[in-house]
């Protein structure tokens, strides 16, 4: 997908949450708009709006569970098509590809090292209690 032009030549202007949308990051655009709103969605590290207008060029990050990717804006669209022509609207960088394929190895070797010993006891459940609700103290132990 290219850029899209209006009748006057100027250029189309796409709201930031519907681009993710039509880009395929989330399935809805209410969702776009949570993460965008919720700070997942960066430009140059600073948070967006989601009624920013995007540019052709930006650099976006965006966060997604544990991934976070690092992508060029190559076009701008408003609707939302096949996989395909969704991934032609931008390209991660490299360097993202490279850290979120890390990040998910370490993923992977420290679920292999947590073993579940199954359902807690009743003395665990009431420790993991008391830190969550900050009363946690070390003489506890």
């Amino acid at each position: 997908m290219s850029q899209r032009s209006n009748k006057d030549g100027s250029e189309e202007k796409v709201r930031l949450d519907k681009w993710l949308w039509a880009a395929r990051f989330f399935k809805t655009r209410g969702l776009a708009k949570q993460a965008v709103e919720g700070g997942k969605v960066q430009a140059a590290g600073q948070k967006m709006k989601p009624g920013r207008e995007l540019q052709v060029g930006m650099m976006l990050t965006i966060r997604q569970g544990w991934d976070e990717k690092t992508v060029e804006v190559l076009g701008l669209s408003e609707q939302r098509r096949g996989a395909p022509e969704a991934q032609q609207l931008y390209r991660e960088t490299p360097e993202s590809v490279q850290q979120r394929e890390e990040r998910a190895e370490q993923r992977k070797m420290q679920a292999i090292h947590v073993e579940d010993s199954g359902k807690p006891d009743k003395r665990s459940r009431r420790l993991r209690q008391r830190i969550k609700q900050g009363e946690f103290h070390p003489d506890d132990l």
